[in-house]
């Protein structure tokens, strides 16, 4: 037990992803303190180990953190900023799982491409695009369209542009900077699920907190 006396910082995340059995302090966030030494020795303090048998997501209360600190440090300061708990999973890495990776990221691929064609194709029968067209067509030329135009075209092309400049996708790159309007709501859903996990975990007492 160490008679030092400092000051640790912790700015907890809300949720981490781990590939290894063992949680260590320097897992659940970023720590500061002016004593390197400390600060090292702190980092390296176990707070958890996944077995094989339970299960691969455990919350942790920064509490318990503190408490663990404590044993090594009695007189360390330990001030958080940021979250009160800790959402930990473990994210097992299996070397041979690639050729299963691939062929599930070509099933969604074409179950996202045919489902979004066919919603398409669905949403303009319903409205008679075809008719809507033909009408316009007409009204502009005074005749009776013969056949796809112009018109059809520029829809289709307009379509496509759009559909790129809304998810700020070409490809794999990025027209600008700011984030797609799929990550803003993956987002805004991932911190909705780590909120309802932490607020469950405590009530089937799989929390790890001081007692």
């Amino acid at each position: 037990m160490s008679t030092i006396s400092a000051t640790i910082y912790i700015n907890a995340e809300q949720n981490v992803e781990l590939q290894s059995e063992d949680v260590y302090v320097k897992d659940i966030g970023s720590l500061t303190c002016s004593d390197a030494h400390v600060l090292a020795k702190v980092k390296a303090i176990k707070l958890h180990h996944f077995k094989r048998d339970e299960q691969k997501r455990q919350v942790i209360s920064l509490l318990k953190v503190i408490e663990e600190i404590e044993k090594v440090y009695p007189n360390v300061s330990v001030q958080s900023i940021g979250e009160p708990e800790t959402l930990v999973e473990y994210i097992s890495v299996n070397k041979h799982k690639g050729f299963a990776q691939w062929i599930k990221l070509l099933f969604v691929a074409m179950v996202s491409f045919f489902g979004t064609a066919f919603t398409i194709m669905a949403f303009h029968n319903d409205i008679g695009i075809n008719d809507v067209f033909s009408k316009v067509y007409e009204m502009v030329m005074g005749q009776p369209g013969d056949g796809y135009g112009i018109l059809e075209l520029a829809y289709s092309a307009g379509l496509a542009i759009g559909i790129i400049v809304f998810f700020n996708h070409i490809g794999g790159r990025r027209i600008t900077k700011d984030p797609t309007p799929i990550e803003v709501d993956m987002r805004i859903n991932e911190e909705e699920v780590n909120h309802a996990l932490i607020a469950t975990e405590p009530r089937e007492g799989k929390t790890i907190d001081v007692q």
